[in-house]
């Protein structure tokens, strides 16, 4: 039954299905005054003969394209790619098209993604900023364009943003650590996440003076390359670190591959703990203990106050912190012979 040649129009339906173009407008968008029956028989029309909104059309009337764009780090980053996974299920459930963009972590690239969702005329952007300083959020607030920060704080009252509890969450790492026999501990992160890394540690350091672990015993380094990592591992190793917090699971992980391959025999004598539970969303081989973070609840929240913005500009600035909580997968424990 689909048109043979060219884009199928209300026109055609209606001359289809013997109702009118307005019947047809609103039977397609499910309004109440039109019967479920006829809506319900429209709509097949529409499929079978291959119907396809004209979102173009739309915008030029409403003056919106229900198109969102998620600016995010790389997507070989299994944490972006599931964020990005449940924000696009969240969209696609209110009606939105997403544009997933890529800035790599690199204010450049960042930059020209904010340009392109721009040039594309979406009704709003999610980013995870690289900086605090980024160039890219100068553009987004001098467009006027709506915009919500993920997953980072840049510390103000002037963009919305949603996050996790971080300090929280570097808190629970670190109790969990010492509830589990550790007295001397160590964060490591690969490199400076904005607000993230301060946060998490500064509760990781706080669950530690909690505990009265001695200053000297609480270690933090952000190593930026793998025989920067190994090189840190083995002089906290010698130093007689037993308990490892790290930024992030993603990170966590590669910390247990190095160690295993290193042939040294030291991942025996680190315990560690991750962050953000990726192992809630994706299945993998080397369970680890996490922090929780709520990412479905992030997503779903992040697209609530992107539509306020988007249909309320004049609305306060809101910031969002999501509860954390610790999930044990029993890679805490100090069982380490050489631990004193």
């Amino acid at each position: 039954m689909a048109k043979e040649k060219g884009r199928v129009t209300l026109h055609d339906i209606a001359a289809a299905t013997g109702v009118t173009v307005n019947t047809v407008s609103r039977a397609l968008k499910n309004k109440e005054d039109i019967s479920r029956e006829t809506c319900e028989r429209i709509q097949r029309v529409a499929r079978e003969m291959g119907y396809v909104r004209n979102y173009i059309a739309s915008s030029l009337r409403s003056g919106r394209t229900k198109t969102i764009a998620m600016i995010s780090g790389s997507m070989m980053n299994p944490y972006y790619a599931i964020l990005c996974d449940l924000i696009q299920r969240e969209a696609v459930r209110l009606g939105y098209g997403l544009m997933i963009l890529c800035s790599q972590d690199d204010p450049e690239t960042e930059i020209k993604m904010v340009e392109m969702a721009l040039s594309r005329q979406v009704d709003g952007v999610l980013i995870t900023p690289c900086s605090f300083e980024s160039p890219a959020l100068s553009l987004l607030r001098s467009s006027g364009l709506p915009f919500v920060l993920l997953s980072r704080y840049l510390e103000g009252d002037t963009d919305d943003c949603v996050i996790c509890d971080d300090w929280q969450g570097g808190y629970l790492a670190g109790r969990h650590l010492i509830d589990h026999g550790h007295r001397n501990l160590a964060m490591i992160s690969f490199h400076h996440v904005v607000y993230s890394s301060r946060k998490r540690f500064e509760g990781f350091q706080q669950a530690c003076l909690d505990a009265e672990i001695p200053t000297g015993n609480i270690h933090y380094a952000e190593p930026e390359n793998e025989q920067q990592i190994l090189l840190q591992l083995n002089q906290w190793h010698a130093q007689g670190v037993t308990g490892l917090f790290s930024f992030c699971d993603v990170e966590a992980w590669s910390l247990i591959t190095m160690l295993e391959n290193s042939g040294q025999g030291l991942e025996k004598d680190f315990s560690v703990i991750g962050f953000d539970n990726i192992l809630g969303y994706i299945n993998f081989p080397k369970p680890i203990c996490s922090i929780e973070c709520q990412l479905q609840k992030e997503a779903c929240t992040a697209i609530d106050l992107l539509r306020n913005r988007i249909h309320e500009p004049s609305l306060p600035p809101q910031q969002v912190i999501l509860p954390v909580s610790l999930v044990c997968r029993d890679t805490c424990c100090k069982t380490h012979s050489s631990v004193p």
